[in-house]
C-alpha cells in the first residue's frame, strides 16, 4: 500500500512564495526610493524658501507725501501706493467683510485650509467655472510677500509650507495686519487705506459697510472688478460680499440690504503728476531725490513739509492767466479753432466737456460747444456739458472781427475757450471768447528775511510744459539787473546824488563788427542827471558809462556776491542785463536789499520726517551780510522811486509802501518786475520760449510784468498789515536842488524838478561822481532833512513834508 504525499511538500507552492516575497521587496524599495525622492524634494524646497521671520521686520515701500505749510497735501511720491494702518484703527466690519471674502475660516485653520479647499472645488464643479479659490488669506500673504507669482505646482507646495510656518510663527491678527496692508486693490493703490483714498476720498476708518464690502471684492480681481471702469460688475461683486457676511453671521440680511441700496459715491483717482500745484510739487520732488536718492523718496514714506502757501500758489495762478490773456488780447491775435465736432458727435463731446469743466465757477476759463450764432444779437450760443453759456458782443469784439463775418467765424459745432463772467439766470452764463496765449511766464515770491519759498509756478500750464521758468530758464534779465550794477557802485563812492551823464556813446566791439552804440528806450537823451533819476527813470547810456567807472570784472564779482549764479558776460552789455539769469537767482540778490545787506537763499523744505516720524532733516536759515544795511537801503529807496515816479508806477496800486524794478530786453523779447515789501519779495517774467519771438509793441516790463505782480499782491496782501520800510543808523536825508540837472523831455528838473529828496550814507555829499570820461558836476544844494516827520508814514505818503513823489 502506497502512502500519501504530503501537500506541504508539494513542489509548485515554492515559486509562489518567491514571487510575492519579491514583489514585496520590490514595493518596498520603490517605497523607499519614492521617499528618499520625497524627502530629496522636500530638502530641496526647503532650502530654496524664503524665511518667514522676515515678516516680522515687515518693511514695505510706502508713500512719501509733501504737505504745504498749511497741512494740505500737495503731491505724493511713489512706486506703489500705500499706506501703513494698524489693525486697531479699522472698524470691525471692514475686517469682518475681508474675512467673508477671502478665508471664512481664517481664524481656525492652520495656514492652508483643505475644508474650504474641497468647499471651492466643488463649489467650481456646481457652477461649471471658477467661481471659489481655496487659496487663505495666509497664503496670499505668503504669495505677495515671499514668492514669485507664477502659477506651477512647485510655488503652490512652496506657498503652503510657508503658510503653515508664518501661521506658527506670526499671530492671526499680525497675519491680518500684513494682508490687509499689502494687498493690491487696483488703480495703483496697495493697501486697504490706500484702495479707500483712491475709491472713496476718505481714511479706511471712516469706510461704511457698503463701502468695506467693495474693497472687500477687489483683491479676488482688482481690474475686473474695478469700480471706476466696470461698476456694475463690481455692485455684483459687493452683493457677494454681503451675501457671504450674511452666511457667516457677520451682519444680519437687513443690514446688507440696507449696505446694497445705499448709494456709493466713487471719486476718481487724484493724478499727482497733474496736481494744480505741480510746478512748486516737482521741484519738491527733483531736490527732494537729488538730496536723499531715488529708492529713499519712492519707497521710504517720506513726510516732507514745505513752505508752500497754498492759497497764494492759487493766487498766482490766477494773476499769471489773467496778465498773459489781456497781453494776448491787446495784439487781437485771435487764432482760430482748433476742432469742429459733427452733430451725430456731440453727445459724446458734451460727456467729455461735464468731465473736463468740473464745477463751473465765476472766472473759471472753460470749454463749450457751439449750438448756433444769433445774427439777430451778434450773440453766440454755447452748451457747456452741465450747463448753458452765451457769448454777447462784448465778449468777443476784442477780436475785431465784424458782425457779419462773426456768424462764418463761430460754426456750430465749433469748439470755444470761454471765461464765465456772470450767471444770467438758471444755468446760463455770460461769458467772453478765449484763447489759450502763446506767451509763457513765470511768477515766484519768497520771504526775503527767511528765504521761505512762497508759491513757485513755473508756467502757464504744467500739462503742456512741465520746464519750470522759475529755475531752469535763463533768460536776460534787461533792466531787472541794474539795481544790482548801481549798488555796486553805491559802494564805489556813488551816492543818489551823483551827477551822470546822459549822452550819445559808442565802443568798438569786434563780436559785432563794427561799433556798439547804446540806447535809451525814448532814443532821447536827458544831459546831466542825478545817479537817482537814472536808475528811476531806467536810463540806459547812463548805466553802460557807470558800469565802465567801476569796472566790469568788480560788478560781476559784486553781482555773485548778492548770489547771482550764472556765468557772466564780462562786457558793458551787462549794464543792460544781457547775461541770462534764472528768476530764482534775481530773487535771491534782491533779497539782499529787502533785508538791510543780508542774503538768503530760497528754500522750499521746512523739515523732512522719516515713515517713523523721525527728523531727518531740518532747515536752518542761514543769512549772510554780503553788503552794509546802509547801502541796501538806499537801493530800496532808490526803487521806491522807480515805484512812485519811474517805470514802475503800476506797482502804486498796490497802495502801500513797495519797491521794484522793471525790466526788458531788446526787441521786447523778455518782460520783467521785481518788486517787494518789507516781507515779501515776488518776481515775475513774461516772454516766449522761443527767445526770437517778440511780444508786441509796447510790451515792457511796466506794462506785461509788472500788472501781474499788482494782481497778485493786492489779493495775497489785503489781510496783511502795512509796513514800512526800516531805515538803518547812518542814512540821512536832503533835497535836490533844482538846478542840479538840465531838464528833462517833457519837463521836470533833471535833478528832481524844483527840489526833490534823496537819501544818503553817513552825511550829505557837497559832490557827485560822473562816470569816467566826463567830468564832475555839483550835487547843488543839498540840503539835509532831519525832521522825523519827514519820513514816509505806515500808509506809503512821502517821508518828507515836501512831497517827492
Amino acid at each position: 500500500m502506497k502512502k500519501p504525499v504530503s501537500k506541504r511538500h508539494t513542489p509548485e507552492k515554492k515559486p509562489l512564495r518567491w514571487i510575492v516575497f519579491t514583489l514585496f521587496s520590490v514595493l518596498f524599495c520603490l517605497v523607499l526610493l519614492s521617499g528618499a525622492i520625497l524627502f530629496a524634494f522636500y530638502v530641496q524646497i526647503d532650502r530654496s524658501l524664503p524665511s518667514a521671520e522676515a515678516l516680522k521686520n515687515y518693511h514695505p515701500p510706502l508713500v512719501t507725501t509733501a504737505y504745504s505749510a498749511d497741512g494740505e497735501v500737495v503731491g505724493e511720491f511713489y512706486i506703489e501706493r500705500r499706506y501703513l494702518v494698524p489693525l486697531k484703527d479699522l472698524p470691525p466690519h471692514l475686517i469682518r467683510a475681508f474675512i467673508a471674502a477671502e478665508d471664512v475660516r481664517f481664524y481656525e485653520h492652520s495656514g492652508v485650509d483643505l475644508v474650504g479647499i474641497a468647499r471651492a472645488l466643488f463649489k467650481n464643479i456646481q457652477a461649471g467655472e471658477i467661481v471659489q479659490g481655496g487659496s487663505t488669506i495666509t497664503q496670499q500673504v505668503v504669495k505677495s510677500l515671499l514668492l514669485t507669482p507664477e502659477r506651477t505646482v512647485t510655488r503652490k507646495i512652496k506657498e503652503a509650507l510657508l503658510a503653515y510656518r508664518i501661521d506658527q510663527s506670526l499671530s492671526k491678527n499680525e497675519i491680518l495686519y500684513l494682508y490687509l496692508n499689502q494687498i493690491y486693490f487696483g488703480s495703483g493703490a496697495y493697501g486697504v487705506e490706500a484702495a479707500s483714498r483712491t475709491y472713496f476720498d476718505k481714511h479706511a476708518s471712516e469706510l461704511s459697510v457698503s463701502e468695506a464690502a467693495l474693497l472687500a471684492g477687489l483683491p479676488k480681481a482688482p481690474n475686473k472688478f474695478s469700480p471706476i471702469h466696470r461698476f456694475p460688475v463690481a455692485r455684483e461683486r459687493q452683493r457677494y460680499v454681503l451675501q457671504r457676511m450674511v452666511d457667516s453671521n457677520f451682519i444680519t440680511m437687513d443690514e446688507a440690504r440696507k449696505a446694497l441700496a445705499k448709494p456709493l459715491q466713487i471719486t476718481r483717482p487724484k493724478p499727482w503728476s497733474l496736481h494744480e500745484l505741480d510746478y512748486f510739487t516737482e521741484e519738491v520732488r527733483r531736490q527732494a531725490e537729488a538730496r536723499f536718492g531715488r529708492d529713499v523718496l519712492y519707497k521710504e514714506g517720506l513726510s516732507i513739509y514745505t513752505t508752500l502757501d497754498t492759497r497764494a500758489q492759487r493766487l498766482a495762478e490766477k494773476a499769471l492767466d489773467q496778465g498773459l490773456r489781456e497781453l494776448d488780447k491787446r495784439h487781437q491775435r485771435y487764432r482760430g479753432l482748433h476742432a469742429n465736432v459733427p452733430k451725430d458727435d456731440w453727445p459724446g463731446a458734451l460727456r467729455v466737456l461735464v468731465q473736463t469743466n468740473g464745477d463751473l465757477a465765476e472766472g473759471k476759463v472753460v470749454a463749450g460747444l457751439v449750438k448756433d450764432f444769433d445774427t439777430k444779437t451778434s450773440s453766440c450760443n454755447l452748451d457747456l456739458g452741465p450747463e448753458k453759456a452765451v457769448i454777447p458782443p462784448s465778449g468777443w469784439q476784442w477780436t475785431q472781427i465784424s458782425a457779419k463775418r462773426a456768424e462764418k467765424v463761430f460754426r456750430t459745432g465749433d469748439m470755444l475757450r470761454v471765461k464765465l463772467l456772470k450767471r444770467q439766470d438758471g444755468k446760463t452764463w455770460a461769458a467772453s471768447l478765449e484763447q489759450d496765449p502763446g506767451m509763457e511766464g513765470a511768477l515766484m515770491t519768497i520771504s526775503p528775511l527767511t528765504g521761505r519759498v512762497i508759491c513757485m509756478v513755473g508756467g502757464r500750464n504744467f500739462e503742456k510744459s512741465q520746464f519750470n521758468r522759475c529755475t531752469q530758464a535763463v533768460r536776460q534779465p534787461g533792466s531787472s539787473f541794474k539795481p544790482l550794477i548801481y549798488a555796486a557802485a553805491l559802494d564805489k563812492g556813488y551816492t543818489e546824488a551823483s551827477i551822470l551823464i546822459d549822452s550819445p556813446i559808442s565802443y568798438d566791439d569786434h563780436s559785432l563788427r563794427g561799433a556798439w552804440t547804446p540806447a535809451n528806450y525814448d532814443r532821447q537823451f536827458w544831459g546831466p542827471i542825478p545817479l537817482r533819476k537814472a536808475l528811476v527813470h531806467s536810463r540806459n547810456v547812463v548805466t553802460v558809462k557807470l558800469l565802465e567807472a567801476i569796472g566790469v570784472n568788480y560788478a560781476i564779482d559784486y553781482a555773485h556776491q548778492l548770489g547771482i549764479t550764472s556765468q557772466l558776460t564780462p562786457t558793458l552789455s551787462l549794464a543792460l542785463g544781457a547775461s541770462g539769469v534764472t528768476l530764482n537767482e534775481l530773487l535771491t540778490a534782491y533779497s539782499t536789499f529787502a533785508d538791510q545787506g543780508e542774503r538768503v537763499e530760497p528754500y522750499l523744505m521746512e523739515k523732512v520726517c522719516d515713515r517713523d516720524g523721525n527728523l531727518i532733516e531740518e532747515h536752518q536759515t542761514k543769512k549772510e551780510p554780503v553788503i552794509s544795511p546802509q547801502t541796501a537801503y538806499l537801493i530800496t529807496d532808490l526803487l521806491q522811486g522807480v515805484v512812485q515816479e519811474g517805470t514802475g508806477t503800476k506797482a502804486k496800486e498796490l497802495g502801500r509802501p513797495a519797491a521794484g524794478k522793471t525790466g526788458t530786453t531788446n526787441e521786447l523779447k523778455d518782460a520783467w518786475f521785481v518788486g517787494y515789501t518789507p516781507s515779501y519779495l515776488t518776481g515775475v517774467w513774461v516772454g516766449y520760449d522761443d527767445h526770437n519771438i517778440s511780444l508786441g509793441k509796447g510790451e515792457t516790463g511796466g506794462r506785461a510784468a509788472c500788472p501781474i505782480w499788482v494782481y497778485f499782491m493786492k489779493e495775497f496782501m489785503k489781510d496783511k498789515p502795512v509796513e514800512t520800510f526800516t531805515i538803518p543808523d547812518g542814512i540821512v536825508f536832503a533835497r535836490l536842488g533844482s538846478h542840479a540837472g538840465s531838464e528833462e523831455p517833457g519837463g521836470g528838473g533833471g535833478g528832481g524838478g524844483g527840489g526833490s529828496y534823496a537819501a544818503f550814507a553817513g552825511s550829505v555829499p557837497t559832490s557827485g561822481k560822473a562816470p569816467l570820461g566826463d567830468s564832475e558836476y555839483p550835487t547843488s544844494d543839498a540840503e539835509q532833512a532831519t525832521d522825523p516827520a519827514q519820513r514816509r508814514t505806515s500808509s506809503g505818503e512821502s517821508f518828507f513834508k515836501s512831497d517827492l513823489f
